[in-house]
C-alpha cells in the first residue's frame, strides 16, 4: 500500500511539474495582438503625405525626388532605432545604372536599395524579408505622378510593420528570425532592384525563409467599387503550402479581409504575379506572398493622390502582413518549399 501511495504522489508531482512548465510556456510564448494595434492610421497617413508629396516629384528611379523621398525613409527608421544590416556600411544598397539597362529604354542613373533590419533572438540567421518598392513614374509634360496607392501605400506599410515589430523587440518580444525590410528602387521601370538584391544578396537566399511584397494596398479597384475590406493574395501556394496555409489562419485570427484570389489564377491574362518584385525572390525558389488591391482608374496616372487612399482598408491590410510576419518569424520551424512554382 506504501509503494502505492508513493507511486501516486510521484505521478501527482510530476503532472503537477508538467502543468507548471506548460503554462510558463504559454506565458513566454509570444502573441500579436499588441504590436499588431500599435500599427497607427494616423502615422500611416503621415508618412505618407511626405513620400507621396510633390516635393517628391514623382519619385522615379534615380531622380532627386525618389533620393529625397529615401532620405525620409531612413530618417524615420533612424528615429525608430532601428538599424541597418549587419554586413552593410549604411542603409543603403546602391544600384547601378549599367545593371537597370534594358533594350531601348532610357538610361536610369544610378540609384539605390534601402534597408532596414531587426536582428533575431534565436535564429538570427535565417531572414524573412518585407518589401515594397519605394520608387514611380516621375514627372510627364510637367505633371508630378504621385504614385500614393503605387506604392507609396506599401512603403509607408512597410515602415509601419517595422516600427510594430522594433516595440515589440523593446518590450522583450523581438522575432525569433531576423527581419528585413527592403525598399526596393527601379519597379516601375523592370523590377530591377529586387532582381539586384536577389542577384546580390546580403544574406544567403538559402537562408531567406520567405518574401512578402506589398504593393498597392490604400484603394479599392473597379471590381470592387462597395467594398475595401478585401485584398488579392497572389503566390502564396507556388512554393509552399505552408504559407498559403499560414497567412488564412493569420487573417481569419486577427484581422478578417476578405482573400481574393482572382489574380493568383495562373490562367488570368493581367498575369500579376510576374509583375511585383515578389517575382524576383520567387524565381530563386524563396517562398513569396504578394498583397495587392488590384487596378484603379488612377493606376498610373497623375490622380494617384493621398487623397484619395483610403486609410483603413491601408491600415487593415498592413496588420494582415504584419501577423503573417510575425507568425513566420516566430513559429518554431521555418516553412517548407514543397512545391515548384508553377
Amino acid at each position: 500500500m506504501k509503494k502505492i501511495i508513493m507511486l501516486s504522489m510521484a505521478l501527482s508531482l510530476s503532472f503537477a511539474s508538467c502543468t507548471s512548465q506548460q503554462k510558463i510556456a504559454e506565458t513566454k510564448k509570444s502573441t500579436p495582438e499588441k504590436y499588431l494595434n500599435s500599427i497607427s492610421q494616423e502615422n500611416i497617413k503621415k508618412n505618407l503625405y511626405v513620400i507621396a508629396s510633390d516635393e517628391m516629384q514623382g519619385r522615379n528611379t534615380g531622380e532627386p525626388g525618389q533620393k529625397k523621398a529615401g532620405e525620409y525613409i531612413i530618417n524615420q527608421y533612424k528615429k525608430l532605432g532601428i538599424p541597418f544590416p549587419k554586413g552593410a556600411d549604411s542603409y543603403y544598397q546602391k544600384v547601378p545604372s549599367e545593371f537597370m539597362k534594358k533594350g531601348f529604354s532610357p538610361k536610369l542613373n544610378d540609384s539605390e536599395n534601402i534597408w532596414a533590419y531587426i536582428e533575431g533572438s534565436e535564429k538570427p540567421e535565417e531572414i524573412l524579408v518585407i518589401s515594397a518598392h519605394y520608387d514611380h513614374v516621375g514627372m510627364k509634360n510637367g505633371e508630378i505622378y504621385n504614385g500614393a496607392d503605387d506604392d507609396g501605400s506599401g512603403t509607408v506599410a512597410v515602415m509601419e510593420i517595422a516600427k510594430a515589430f522594433m516595440e515589440a523587440k523593446k518590450s522583450g518580444k523581438g522575432p525569433k528570425r531576423s527581419i528585413l525590410f527592403l525598399h526596393v528602387t527601379g519597379e516601375e521601370h523592370g523590377l530591377h532592384g529586387s532582381r539586384y538584391y536577389s542577384e546580390n544578396p546580403l544574406f544567403p537566399l538559402k537562408n531567406t525563409i520567405a518574401d512578402i511584397n506589398i504593393d498597392m494596398v490604400g484603394r479599392r479597384d473597379t471590381l470592387n467599387p462597395n467594398d475595401n475590406n478585401y485584398i488579392y493574395v497572389i503566390g502564396s501556394d507556388r512554393l509552399s503550402s505552408e504559407l498559403h496555409t499560414i497567412n488564412e489562419e493569420m487573417n481569419s485570427k486577427y484581422v478578417n479581409l476578405r482573400l481574393d484570389y482572382k489574380y493568383n489564377d495562373r490562367n488570368d491574362p493581367e498575369q500579376i504575379y510576374y509583375r511585383s518584385d515578389h517575382y524576383n525572390f520567387a524565381k530563386k525558389g524563396v517562398p513569396a506572398i504578394f498583397f495587392f488591391n488590384g487596378i484603379h482608374e488612377d493606376y498610373h496616372k497623375p490622380t494617384d493622390e493621398v487623397e484619395k487612399i483610403e486609410f483603413d482598408a491601408l491600415t487593415k491590410r498592413a496588420k494582415l502582413a504584419f501577423a503573417l510576419a510575425w507568425e513566420l518569424a516566430n513559429r518554431e520551424n521555418r516553412i517548407v518549399v514543397d512545391k515548384d512554382g508553377k
